[in-house]
């Protein structure tokens, strides 16, 4: 895309930028040719509106794998792993807005190719796509399993809510059905907003539901303690061989996941109010914080609730008696939060999604917002893929095992890392790439050991005399399916 930049609705969305606040650049950058992007005008999103819409971008489905993580690693490492993940995460996103600044990239694809080129600018789209569609596909899959129920495992199987509550499957109760009407009639009406500040109603609910399954689960773990009803949490990460030791790295796709938002600070940021001197990296601290609180909150108290019996994915947990009073209807409030919180994400992930999409194919285009036909096929073309893969294509769990060790990892570590260590603008402090070796090394060691682990564990057949201490499997939330 081409057009003009508003140096004042830049600046104001991202602090007021001024050559004297950072080091100014010794020589200015030729790739900034590469991110000129047009401005459709629009900048009336609040402080409010933009915590509320990263915030819901950051807590998807990932939520309901964190418990399952502290099964692997204990409880206060596995805290510890989600601590350090979020402030990890907090830095890269402060990464992204202050080398954001000074070259006046209005998206994630716009920085990447001033550091790296039109190669750099590719990658990055191209990894938003897979990993957007990806988790989409794994959205609807949910909303199916926990709305018309899943065969599987023990562990896995779900009866869905709509099955209970008229006692048997029947036609209108079926997946294809249920998944259909909820595409038309909740997630295309979403997913038709020209603006992700037109979502921030639907993500401030969707923050609230994913407190309700916090408090819930935190209420009852409190209850079930002064009970005396349950086991103490194991503490220490069961490791018994070296291929045990190298299980430890699968929660890493994991946290990664539970912590993505990159693909949506730009989108926000440009429609911030540029009068109103609210800074970007104000509201990615805010919602970091409130997000890491749930996420501590939810991987305590869910392991605390269930220990070493947790599931994959802790929904599963809920499907049966917790032996507490109203236990039927706190376990059906608990899904039915779930997959509404889930339908209000699944429109803030196609909106990055299609924008990525628009500017890899239509570089040079004019804003997508202001192009009503490309807009529109765009979101046909890709809400029809997504409802394809849910629906024809289940069996593809494998595939998020590694697209959340490569692509996630690379988004949410890797790259930003990688832009403050190249330090095209030339205001990168030795801090900054102290900070950045370490999360680029870091995460790529994990990345790597997380691929291996989940390529041993599908070569060869896991010893049932062996404890279970690994996540593989992780992405499919509902487990094996049939």
């Amino acid at each position: 895309m081409t057009g003009e930049i508003p140096a004042e609705n830049l600046t104001g969305a991202l602090g007021g930028y001024t050559p004297a606040d950072q080091r100014t650049p010794l020589l200015p950058s030729k790739k900034q040719d590469l991110t000129v992007e047009a401005d459709d005008g629009y900048h009336q999103a609040s402080f409010s509106s933009a915590v509320f819409n990263l915030s819901t971008t950051t807590v998807g489905a990932g939520i309901m794998a964190l418990p399952a993580t502290m099964t692997v690693l204990g409880l206060p490492l596995g805290i510890l792993a989600i601590i350090v993940s979020g402030l990890l995460t907090e830095r890269s996103l402060d990464f992204l807005i202050r080398f954001s600044k000074p070259i006046k990239a209005r998206s994630y694809g716009g920085l990447m190719a001033d550091s790296f080129g039109k190669i750099g600018r590719i990658m990055t789209q191209l990894c938003i796509i897979v990993n957007n569609i990806g988790v989409q596909i794994v959205y609807l899959i949910i909303i199916g399993d926990v709305l018309s129920g899943a065969k599987g495992t023990v562990d896995s199987a779900h009866t869905g809510i709509l099955v209970e509550l008229t006692g048997g499957p029947t036609w209108w109760n079926g997946r294809l059905f249920v998944l259909t009407v909820t595409t038309l009639f909740i997630l295309v009406p979403l997913a038709c907003f020209r603006h992700v500040d037109s979502l921030k109603h639907s993500s401030a609910l969707s923050v609230a539901l994913a407190l309700v399954f916090v408090v819930i689960t935190t209420v009852v773990a409190i209850k079930k303690l002064f009970d005396g009803t349950i086991e103490a949490p194991r503490m220490l990460p069961d490791v018994y061989s070296i291929s045990s030791l190298g299980r430890l790295f699968t929660v890493v796709p994991v946290l990664a996941t539970a912590y993505i938002c990159h693909h949506n600070l730009h989108p926000i940021a440009n429609e911030m109010k540029a009068s109103s001197g609210v800074e970007i990296d104000k509201v990615s601290r805010a919602s970091i914080t409130l997000c890491s609180v749930i996420y501590v909150a939810t991987a305590l108290f869910g392991f605390l609730l269930f220990g070493d019996k947790t599931a994959s994915d802790i929904l599963s947990n809920f499907d049966a008696d917790l032996d507490i009073p109203y236990s039927k209807f706190l376990c059906d409030v608990i899904r039915i939060s779930y997959a509404v919180h889930i339908m209000l994400v699944f429109p803030l992930l196609n909106f990055s999604l299609r924008l990525n999409l628009d500017s890899l194919l239509f570089p040079k285009r004019r804003p997508l917002s202001e192009s009503s036909r490309r807009f529109y096929t765009l979101t046909a073309i890709l809400i029809t893929t997504i409802f394809i893969g849910s629906t024809l294509v289940p069996n593809i769990w494998v595939a998020f095992e590694f697209t959340g060790s490569t692509a996630t990892v690379l988004l949410g570590f890797i790259f930003p890392g990688l832009i403050a260590l190249r330090d095209s603008p030339r205001i990168a402090t030795s801090r900054d790439k102290w900070v950045a070796s370490i999360m680029v090394v870091v995460a790529v060691i994990s990345s790597v050991s997380a691929i291996v682990t989940n390529v041993i564990d599908l070569s060869i057949p896991v010893d049932s005399t062996q404890p279970k201490n690994n996540l593989h499997g992780i992405y499919s939330y509902m487990g094996a399916r049939s």
